[in-house]
This record gives structure tokens, C-alpha cells and sequence, in this order.
């Protein structure tokens, strides 16, 4: 795409989007660069929706097409192709941040680091006004090697946990807990632990047990996995002990249906709405109004049956990940549960967050008929040729007048890709084209080719060369038994895809974990400065 084709879009200030925030108006502010430039310094309400996904992503995230968007960069030229390119998707208001992330800063604006910042301070303001209680990882691994009467509920997600965990815990995602903790912990003595990697889920997940009620003493592990590490002990990997492999109380029991008067009452107390399916579908119907429909339960679950129309969001991550699964800020959103516990308690977190969030109430398992996952809505793809494995590979074979660009995560691309190919953001293109000048033909890949196929537009309107993409992308290759390297092999772009977060894998350098418990520590005081957030805690 050249300049001379670009729209002149309208701008919107800091001062503009803050007022608009306080006045719960819908708009979504979309950080365009990748996510590790992104996780460095954005505001507190921004989403990330690189430059480079936006088709794949920007449907399912940004459903209604007249939303008030505002798109900004750090000066690297991101925004503005990015608003072109909303606007040839159908959305009609998009505008840029005046002054672009500089512009925000000069305007005093306050500036917040990492991902899912806005529920990561959330949960400081929780823990500050609530004094949820904690135990330090020495204090933990005391009782554990005492054998003392306590469980261990990690509330991430099961991949995380099946990666590393407190020896002995068991997987129970956020939402799961209220529904599941009296089946874990029977007896009203058991003391509960509710740990995660850092803080936030380890303290929402404690509050919520508090605040529905049960009887045993409750303690988050203080700073997660991160702390158990900092402290010099050890953590176990591969572990996959679920919930589900320990007694579960059947609905209609005394434990079920102590959690679902609990929850209701707490939902309740937060100020969360009651929805029915005709309000829903007057909702539905609605043009100038953005709901969300997300099914609280687990992926599994969901896949098994649920409602039309509902996305799979489990609801603790929705908690943890609001900006990433809704990032129009001022949305309805509405869940959807069989149980009567996790909607309500999910709801209660994001009613507090200031949100606009209703139950869906009246359900029957009828209801829930629709399985598997919908197929997303994606805009065309322009028109490329396709090019087979074999006859890739024999090209590849012949010399170097073949060059080829795997469009992939950079993750997925260390870990296996065709040999030769060469690692590529969509964003920065042009770079990678001028390092490859002198290529006879490009093929474009990625896992399936679907972001290969949208990237196959733009080499063509940058080159003269013929562009190809690999059909069925890398996943064809490896299924034609074809050969597969691993490694950093050929970087034509940088690997800022993925903002390396200091909390996941098992190799974190000790400063970055401490780095990032002190910027945690500090939320609550950044929260204050923004003023914009409009959380309450009950």
C-alpha cells in the first residue's frame, strides 16, 4: 500500500478519550505496534491488535462496525495503515490518538506497562481495600512439608499449571473455584491456598472465596510461582492433577447449592444485571450498542454444548485478559453458565471493574445445543496463487531464487519451520523485502496460511516478483512428511511478536520476576494518577 492511498482520518486527544472513559462511552483504543513494544508503555485501557493481525482478530473482537476506534503507534508508521485498513474492513469511525503514544505522555496521561494491565491493577486495589490474606512461600512449603491440613488451588489456566506448579496443588481455574472448593476441601478446617504465577489470580481467586462465604480459612501464596522461585524452592512441571479427577458435587447437592446462593449473592451486592433470552435478543438487535456474549465455563464444556451466538471465555481468564477478549471499553457484556455459579461470580469481578455486565438467567440444557466452536468471520483474503509442498520444496531445491516468508508466531517458528524459510512480520514488511531483493518469487507461509494468505496483498503491492502461498500452509508441509528445521535459523524480523512475560516458563531471569512484582506493588498509585478507571471493590 503506498501513501497516496491513504484516507485522512480524524483525530481524537487524550483529553477527548479520557473524558469519553469517564462517561462509560464505548470507543476502543488500539495499540497497533506488536506486543512486546506494546507491554513496554501503553494507557491503561488500551488493547493491542497488531498491525499485522488485524483481519484475523478484529471481527470477533470489535463486533460492531461504527464503533469509535482510535488507533495509535510510538511513531514507528504502524497507525495509520492500520486505520486504512480497519476502514476497508467497514468500520466507519476510526480515528487516530492526536500525537500518537507521545501525544498521551505530553498530555499527561499515565502510561502503564506489561499486559492485561487494567485487571493486574484491579487486583492491587482488591487486595489493598480488602486485606486479602497471604502467606509467604516459606510459610507455604512449611505446611506442606509439615503435612498440614491445607490444599493448593492454582488458578491458572491447566497449561500453565501443567508447566509448573506448587508441588501437591491442584488445577482449578479462577471461576472454578467457588463451584468446586467444598468438594476439594470438605472439611471447614482445611485451610485453602489459592496461588497463581504472580499475584493477580491468586488474590481475585481468595476474594472470591471470602466473599462467597466458605468456612475455611483462606490465604493467597503470596507473588505465585514467582515468589516459590524467588524464595529458592523448588517447583514441579508436568504435573495434571484437575479438579475434575477429584470428587465434583453434582448439581442439586448441598455443596451446589450453597454455591449458588453464595454467588448470587454476591453478584448482587456488585450491582450485576439479570438478563433473560428475550432481553438478549432485543440486545442482539440493537445497532448502537456493543454486546458481548461469553460462556463462563470450560473450554471443554463449552465445546460440548453452548449457546448460539456465545464465545468461550472461562471466566477467570476473562477477568485476567478483559482488554485482550473485550477491548471496546463502555460494551455490554453478558454470560452464560449450567450452574448458577461461575456467571455470577465472573460477573461480580467485572461489575466492579466497570463493566456493564448481566447474567443470562432462565437457562435450560436445551439451550446450550450448538457444539463445537463456530467458524470465525474473517474478511476475504485478496487473491494469491497457491503453491503445493512438493512443488515448494522442489523450487527450494532447484537454488535461491525462491525466498520464503513464514508469517507464524516467532514462537511456533523456532520451534519448527521448512528449512530456509525466513521469519517475518507482517509489520514490517517492507524491511524484510528489501533484505531479500534479488528473490525471482516469494511464497508466504504461517501454520495454516490463513495470516499468510492476507500477507500475500501486501507483498504484491510492494514487489513485481510473483507471489505465492503455500497451501495449507507449514501444517500441509509437515503432514506431506516433508523435512523441518528448529531455531533462530533466519530472522528477517525482530522477535517482537510476544512480550516475554516474566511470570510464564521456567528459565525467567531473577531481576525481570522481581522487576515484575515491584511494578504490581505500584498499580494501585498509577490507578489513582489515571483516574479513569471507574473500578469499586465490594
Amino acid at each position: 500500500m503506498t501513501t497516496n492511498q491513504y484516507t485522512t482520518f480524524a483525530t481524537l486527544s487524550f483529553q477527548q478519550i479520557h473524558a469519553a472513559l469517564l462517561e462509560r462511552k464505548e470507543l476502543a483504543l488500539l495499540d497497533v505496534r506488536e506486543e512486546a513494544p506494546f507491554a513496554e508503555a501503553h494507557p491503561l485501557f488500551a488493547a493491542n491488535l497488531p498491525l499485522g493481525r488485524i483481519e484475523l482478530e478484529a471481527y470477533a473482537r470489535i463486533p460492531r462496525r461504527d464503533t469509535v476506534i482510535v488507533v495509535y503507534d510510538d511513531g514507528e508508521g504502524l497507525a495509520q495503515p492500520a486505520a486504512q485498513r480497519l476502514l476497508q474492513l467497514g468500520y466507519s469511525a476510526v480515528h487516530l490518538l492526536a500525537g500518537g503514544l507521545q501525544g498521551w505522555r505530553d498530555a499527561g496521561g499515565e502510561i502503564f506497562r506489561d499486559v492485561n494491565a487494567p485487571s493486574k491493577a484491579f487486583g492491587e486495589l482488591v487486595e489493598s481495600q480488602r486485606h486479602t490474606p497471604s502467606l509467604s512461600a516459606p510459610e507455604v512449603k512449611a505446611l506442606l512439608d509439615a503435612d498440614a491440613d491445607v490444599v493448593v488451588l492454582d488458578a491458572r489456566r491447566y497449561d500453565e499449571y501443567n508447566t509448573m506448579s506448587i508441588p501437591g496443588s491442584v488445577s482449578v481455574p479462577g471461576a472454578e473455584l467457588v463451584l468446586r472448593v467444598r468438594a476439594l476441601a470438605p472439611r471447614p478446617e482445611t485451610r485453602v491456598i489459592v496461588n497463581c504465577a504472580g499475584r493477580t489470580r491468586s488474590i481475585i481467586g481468595s476474594q472470591s472465596l471470602i466473599n462467597a462465604g466458605i468456612p475455611n480459612p483462606v490465604s493467597a501464596l503470596r507473588n505465585g510461582t514467582i515468589g516459590w522461585t524467588l524464595a529458592g524452592q523448588q517447583l514441579e512441571h508436568g504435573k495434571t492433577q484437575r479438579f475434575s479427577e477429584r470428587s465434583t458435587d453434582p448439581q442439586g447437592s448441598g455443596h451446589h447449592l450453597q454455591a449458588v446462593k453464595s454467588s448470587r449473592q454476591v453478584a448482587d451486592q456488585a450491582k450485576v444485571g439479570r438478563a433473560d433470552l428475550a432481553a438478549l435478543a432485543q440486545w442482539n438487535n440493537e445497532t448502537g450498542r456493543t454486546t458481548y456474549r461469553f460462556d463462563v465455563r470450560t473450554p471443554e464444556e463449552y465445546a460440548a454444548g453452548h449457546l448460539p451466538g456465545f464465545s468461550s471465555a472461562p471466566g477467570g481468564q476473562l477477568v485476567q485478559e478483559t482488554d485482550h477478549v473485550a477491548p471496546v471499553r463502555g460494551a455490554r457484556i453478558v454470560l452464560a453458565d449450567d450452574d448458577g455459579v461461575r456467571a455470577n461470580m465472573t460477573a461480580s469481578w467485572l461489575a466492579q471493574m466497570g463493566w456493564e455486565v448481566h447474567v443470562l438467567d432462565g437457562l435450560q440444557p436445551q439451550h446450550f445445543g450448538e457444539s463445537g466452536h463456530p467458524a470465525q468471520l474473517l474478511p476475504p483474503a485478496p487473491p494469491h496463487e497457491p503453491v503445493t509442498p512438493q512443488q515448494l520444496s522442489q523450487w527450494l531445491q532447484d537454488g535461491a531464487d525462491t525466498v520464503l516468508l513464514d508469517f507464524t508466531s516467532s514462537a511456533n517458528y523456532v520451534k519448527q519451520h521448512i528449512p530456509g524459510a525466513r521469519f517475518a512480520l507482517r509489520s514490517q514488511l517492507a524491511q524484510v523485502l528489501q533484505q531479500a531483493a534479488g528473490a525471482e518469487r516469494y511464497v508466504l507461509t504461517c501454520g495454516s496460511s490463513l495470516l499468510a494468505g492476507y500477507a500475500a496483498g501486501d507483498v504484491q503491492l510492494l514487489s513485481d516478483k510473483p507471489v505465492f502461498v503455500l497451501k495449507g500452509g507449514t501444517a500441509a508441509w509437515i503432514a506431506a512428511g516433508l523435512p523441518l528445521e528448529s531455531g533462530e535459523t533466519a530472522l528477517a524480523s525482530p522477535r517482537i511478536d510476544r512480550y516475554r512475560r516474566p511470570y510464564e516458563g521456567t528459565d525467567n531471569p531473577v531481576a525481570a520476576m522481581q522487576a515484575y512484582l515491584d511494578w504490581e506493588y505500584g498499580l494501585v498509585a498509577q490507578l489513582a494518577a489515571d483516574g479513569s478507571h471507574g473500578f469499586f471493590v465490594v
